[in-house]
């Protein structure tokens, strides 16, 4: 239920909660209810220098990077216990405050949790090579030492477990972190700061600030003692972290948006990809990365497969997150929602056939979008080339697994797509010939924490999750030791001078 009175929340800075300097506060409405749901302390430009300055001190003179993997371990894996213990309430905090049903948020805080997990499995795995082949004198040592202190910038559409993508990555390399969550759902990241010092996280290790992109958001990127950031979000926006991390060249690992195909062959388990689509399209309104925003139809099951997707598609549950079952909730924002019903109108005036939905639905006081289908779309419309994030589906269609593949690879992201035939080769020839970071085979969207996950092009660079998310966080360092005793060049040259 809604609370009665909003839920207050400080900055997390050095171990402790804080006001902001300025005593600026921001509140946050549901989108879905039109009610306020959480105030906030407003960080300026000092806030953030002092949230980095705590980081860097802890990074610097604090025990946490030189902890053991084991100890760091302890840490993250009692964390990821207080999230779950604590899911009933964060996935509150989230459905009020993004609009997504509340079903599938208490499912997000297991996910998080579990990627609290499996970090913690890394912390005691982070290792280099030796090289004994370098001759009898020499030994050579390549290790893995934590990069430092880590900016990292989060999304609205994923609060908790985008951050949980991150965070315990960089806190088992040995970092020390500064947190921008969006100021539009910053609630479950700012009661992580009191869930991580519970879980014994030494203080100024990770430091949590609420706020606004200018300045707060900038003023994390273009720090110098930040020496690296991570950052998910559109692309236009991590295109400005880049030019913004520039002045001390720090390293930036970008997750960014995605246009994702979801190829549909005439042999495939059609009632499997027909949920898939309509999944694909619906979940968490269409507001996410990964979101399947294109039907790609073999030509000779595409009027079928649409009806039978706009048939499924009309059934789908839109209404208040907070009802059970609720499958589609309220779009995050008022900004958002004309993106959205912008896009809706290029596709009509494009010329697109509008199969299904296009109107947005009076639903309490808040902005519903019911899930629309448009079909007759050719790959050069805005509506299958733009991500839209929203539940906006495109349908095209194609002949061939060629024609499929080009029609996959025509836009500037490649995030990830699906592909669904029961012949092998069909699915391995065309999967390793789509350009993207993530190609699921006769299934959609289905993630784990030991897989990597991020993009091709303009969908981003660097990998989140998987054994190798360890290596965002580090930088390699050769050591030669030599053994023995050397002859020295000063002598080398009399020697030869005699």
């Amino acid at each position: 239920m809604i609370p009665k009175t909003p839920f207050q929340y400080e900055l997390w800075i050095g171990g402790k909660e804080v006001p902001s300097q300025s005593g600026k506060r921001f509140d946050r409405q549901s989108p879905a209810h039109d009610a306020v749901v959480g105030e906030y302390a407003r960080a300026d430009v000092v806030d953030v220098d002092a949230a980095i300055e705590a980081a860097r001190e802890a990074f610097d003179r604090g025990p946490w990077p030189n902890a053991s993997g084991a100890e760091r371990a302890k840490c993250l894996l009692k964390a990821a216990d207080l999230i779950r213990q604590q899911k009933e309430e964060l996935a509150l905090v989230e459905t009020l405050e993004s609009g997504k049903p509340i079903a599938q948020a208490r499912d997000e805080m297991d996910w998080a949790a579990g990627l609290w997990d499996y970090a913690a499995t890394l912390s005691r795995h982070i290792y280099g090579d030796a090289y004994n082949s370098l001759g009898p004198a020499m030994l050579g040592l390549v290790i893995r030492e934590p990069i430092g202190v880590v900016g990292i910038i989060t999304p609205w559409n994923f609060p908790l477990l985008i951050v949980s993508q991150k965070l315990p990555f960089a806190l088992a390399a040995g970092c020390t972190c500064v947190v921008k969550p969006s100021e539009l759902t910053p609630g479950t990241t700012l009661r992580l700061g009191k869930i991580l010092a519970e879980a014994g996280i030494p203080d100024g290790v990770v430091n949590i600030v609420s706020g606004f992109g200018d300045p707060a958001g900038a003023q994390l990127s273009s720090h110098p003692q930040v020496d690296m950031m991570s950052f998910t979000g559109s692309t236009s926006v991590g295109k400005t972290v880049i030019n913004a991390s520039r002045g001390n060249l720090k390293k930036v690992e970008l997750e960014l948006g995605g246009k994702n195909p979801q190829i549909i062959f005439a042999d495939a388990d059609l009632d499997a990809a027909l949920d898939a689509a309509v999944f694909g399209i619906c979940f968490n309104m269409g507001e996410c990365c990964n979101s399947g925003s294109r039907l790609l139809v073999q030509r000779t099951v595409g009027e079928e497969f649409v009806h039978r997707v706009v048939e499924l598609a009309r059934e789908v549950t839109v209404g208040d997150p907070l009802d059970e079952k609720t499958k589609v909730g309220a779009i995050v924002s008022e900004q958002q929602f004309a993106k959205i019903m912008g896009y809706i109108d290029q596709g009509r005036r494009a010329g697109a056939n509008l199969a299904l939905g296009g109107q947005p639905l009076q639903i309490l006081n808040g902005r519903f979008i019911e899930p629309t289908v448009f079909d007759s779309v050719t790959p050069g419309m805005a509506i299958a080339k733009e991500e839209i994030f929203g539940p906006v589906l495109s349908v095209l269609t194609f002949d061939t697994p060629e024609q499929a593949i080009e029609i996959a690879n025509s836009t500037m992201y490649g995030l990830s797509a699906g592909v669904w035939t029961r012949d092998l080769d069909t699915a391995l020839s065309v999967s390793r010939r789509i350009r993207a970071g993530t190609v699921w085979v006769n299934t959609f969207m289905d993630g784990y924490p030991e897989l990597p996950f991020g993009g091709y092009k303009e969908s981003g660079q660097g990998r989140e999750l998987g054994r190798f998310a360890i290596d965002q966080f580090t930088e390699l360092k050769t050591i030669q030791l030599h053994v023995g005793p050397r002859t020295s060049w000063w002598a080398r040259r009399r020697e030869t001078n005699a």
